[in-house]
């Protein structure tokens, strides 16, 4: 049984994430996930909460609660919305586990062992207002390549350039918003790139299953040359600095950087998974324990692919150790609001709390998954997220099994009807269902999602199409086995149709199911023949007609929410 460890990028802890975040790596690794156990493989699903760092600190400051008590909350709140949303982790952890502070020392130790980091004294940017060191997510200004005049000290969000506080132009405090600054020495723990970077050439040179948009920003990073990264800050919320389990001298004020800490959070969050259940961690993380036959599939936004081609695999590859590495990265273009950004910090579009609160949870995985930005941007508007929905899920799907379990009910009695021999239309809808379950597969394997729910929307298609093909609403008073065929293979779509919905829209394939007397059943991918699936519900079982699966959405509640939340002025 082919084992699949599946991870997304961290949700950071400072706040609801909005929508683009839920399509970029959360959502994506989900349905994959739920189609790889599908198809009977063994499935470690694994994310968590990313809570340490500067954001963090600022956050709960706002809300006017120490850090932990804010992470303990949010942590749940994020957590609580993940379920909603039906995102079937096997398990949600958190960075701030003892289990992530464990292994995060420990690969600082044996990093430093191999020479490959070194204390520095470093310029860094001192409040004195404030009365202390600021890290750089604590300092803005102007971006000096693109000019941007919110810059961050580690990175400009417009351009994607990395920066280091000293880069930036008139900068201020993100505390106090004083310029009243000055840049003093500190003492710092820095993680030697430089030295890595043939290694780490020849893994991204090796790498297969990596989209093209994965590889380039490697290689952008490769190319423009390595930095050596400073991987200490100085905060009080995170991981200690600690060697032999003392807390290093001249660095007890200090914590590690947050994205020296976050990946290791994907091995921390697994063995936390392995205390409470009882599991295996070394079996899917170490390749001497056991995990050489596992493949990794991480899902990312491609703000976050340079961290994981290059700085993680540093500290992963420049250990030494057998640790598994990725197998296949799946990165993503970004979900646009109206044309601009999704953004957390300046509550720019939709969250997921108020998403969950419009619409059931499979509007909006539809929506994300058929629309994902996978070769480029991809632009949310209220206009395209009601045509969609109303088009695929209301007309498409929801129509098909409303029309054929409805019309089956009233005329024979909520029980599959026996009679009837396959002909014309029957063949053409085997030849259809055969053709278009060997895609949907193959997509869903190269996780090219778009094309996936393309098929999908296809296949739903062709059962409309057979419908008005077989007619059995107009043979049911002239030959009633012919009319009893066409309802019996029918229902039976409905069976195949919610199997080939489940890793998208999984709420609505299991009121599907419910339906046709089948919730025990389970979801296993449809293997066998299309002659075989759409015979495999014989006559003589009972169903209901489910309520209406999707409502249309309205012009009304278009507008509304339009006003609601913006929209075009952003």
């Amino acid at each position: 049984m082919p084992r699949i460890l599946v991870t997304s990028a961290l949700p950071y802890i400072n706040g609801i994430k909005h929508l683009g975040n839920l399509a970029g790596s959360m959502l994506p690794a989900d349905v994959y996930a739920r189609f790889e156990r599908m198809r009977g493989h063994d499935v470690l699903a694994i994310c968590a909460t990313d809570e340490h760092g500067t954001p963090a600190e600022l956050a709960a400051a706002a809300a006017g609660q120490d850090v932990r008590t804010y992470c303990d909350e949010q942590h749940e709140v994020q957590k609580t919305l993940g379920e909603r949303f039906g995102l079937a982790w096997d398990y949600f952890g958190r960075t701030s586990s003892p289990q992530n502070a464990e292994l995060t020392q420990h690969f600082a130790r044996v990093l430093e062992d191999k020479g490959l980091i070194e204390e520095v004294v470093e310029k860094q940017i001192y409040s004195i207002d404030d009365g202390r060191f600021l890290p750089d997510r604590y300092v803005q200004g102007t971006c000096p390549t693109c000019k941007h005049e919110k810059a961050r000290g580690d990175q400009c969000d417009n351009c994607g350039r990395l920066l280091d506080p000293v880069d930036l132009i008139d900068p201020y405090s993100a505390i106090s918003g004083s310029k009243n600054l000055e840049v003093r020495d500190t003492r710092h723990l820095r993680l030697l790139q430089t030295r890595m970077e043939n290694r780490l050439r020849s893994w991204v040179d090796a790498a297969d299953g990596w989209p093209s948009l994965a590889k380039s920003i490697a290689y952008k990073w490769l190319d423009e040359g390595l930095r050596d990264r400073t991987i200490t800050r100085d905060l009080s919320w995170g991981v200690p600095v600690v060697r032999e389990g003392q807390a290093r001298e001249g660095f007890e004020d200090k914590v590690f950087y947050v994205w020296f800490d976050a990946p290791v959070g994907y091995i921390g969050a697994t063995v936390e998974w392995a205390d409470k259940t009882g599991g295996d961690w070394q079996s899917w993380w170490r390749t001497d324990e056991g995990a050489g036959d596992v493949t990794y599939v991480q899902f990312m936004g491609k703000d976050n692919v340079a961290f994981h081609t290059v700085s993680f695999p540093a500290t992963i590859l420049g250990s030494d150790e057998p640790w598994k590495t990725v197998d296949r990265l799946k990165a993503f273009n970004w979900l646009t609001w109206y044309g601009g950004k999704f953004s957390t910090s300046e509550k720019r579009g939709v969250f997921m709390d108020q998403a969950i609160d419009l619409l059931p949870a499979d509007y909006w995985r539809w929506y994300l998954t058929a629309g994902a930005p996978e070769g480029g941007d991809a632009q949310f508007t209220w206009e395209h997220f009601q045509s969609v929905v109303n088009k695929d899920l209301a007309d498409v799907l929801g129509n098909f099994v409303n029309r054929i379990l409805r019309f089956g009910n009233s005329r024979f009695d909520g029980e599959i009807p026996a009679g009837g021999e396959p002909g014309e239309a029957e063949s053409w809808l085997y030849e259809e269902v055969d053709a278009g379950l060997k895609t949907i597969a193959e997509h869903y394997q190269a996780m090219e999602f778009r094309k996936a729910m393309a098929e999908t929307r296809a296949l739903w298609a062709a059962g409309n199409e057979y419908l008005t093909r077989a007619e059995p609403w107009s043979h049911f008073k002239t030959d009633r086995e012919r009319a009893a065929l066409g309802v019996r293979t029918g229902i039976n779509l409905c069976r195949l149709f919610a199997l080939v919905a489940h890793p998208v829209i999984p709420f609505t394939a299991d009121k599907i199911m419910a339906a046709l007397g089948l919730s025990g059943e389970g979801f296993d991918w449809p293997e066998a023949s299309a002659q075989e699936i759409l015979t495999a519900l014989p006559p003589g079982g009972a169903f209901t007609p489910p309520d209406v699966l999707f409502a249309k959405i309205e012009d009304d509640a278009v507008a509304e929410w339009s006003e609601r939340f913006g929209g075009g002025q952003e």
